[in-house]
């Protein structure tokens, strides 16, 4: 099987207790046995330039630099009206509610092109 690096970083969020607690506490249907485990299991990937960042210490600055944009990503793939939002999100919270992590090395198993789609 071929397979190498592409030259990129990866940083994943996975969300912590608070979030799905939020998430329970909001939706007008919960899900009685929806676990932590499940709602970490399907996230979002950032992917940057190699170099961008080392370590998952800058990790975590670069997704506190975009915190609000982050958190607003994650709650609209939850519920798109707004109303349901927690009013004031800060920095501190984005920290209880996420786990940042890194992953320096990515690798591309496939032989397909890689493809862009426009952001929204």
């Amino acid at each position: 099987m071929k397979h190498s690096s592409i030259n990129r970083n990866a940083i994943i969020l996975l969300p912590k207790q608070p979030a799905l607690d939020w998430i329970m506490r909001v939706d007008p249907q919960p899900m009685p046995d929806f676990t932590l485990e499940e709602l970490r299991q399907e996230q979002d990937v950032f992917l940057l330039s190699d170099g961008t960042i080392n370590t998952p210490e800058q990790a975590q600055q670069w997704a506190l630099r975009r915190f609000s944009i982050l958190f607003d990503s994650f709650l609209h793939s939850w519920f798109t009206d707004e109303t349901m939002w927690p009013k004031r999100r800060t920095r501190k919270m984005f920290l209880e509610w996420f786990e940042v992590q890194y992953h320096s090395t990515v690798w591309d198993l496939s032989t397909d092109p890689l493809e862009h789609e426009p952001d929204g």
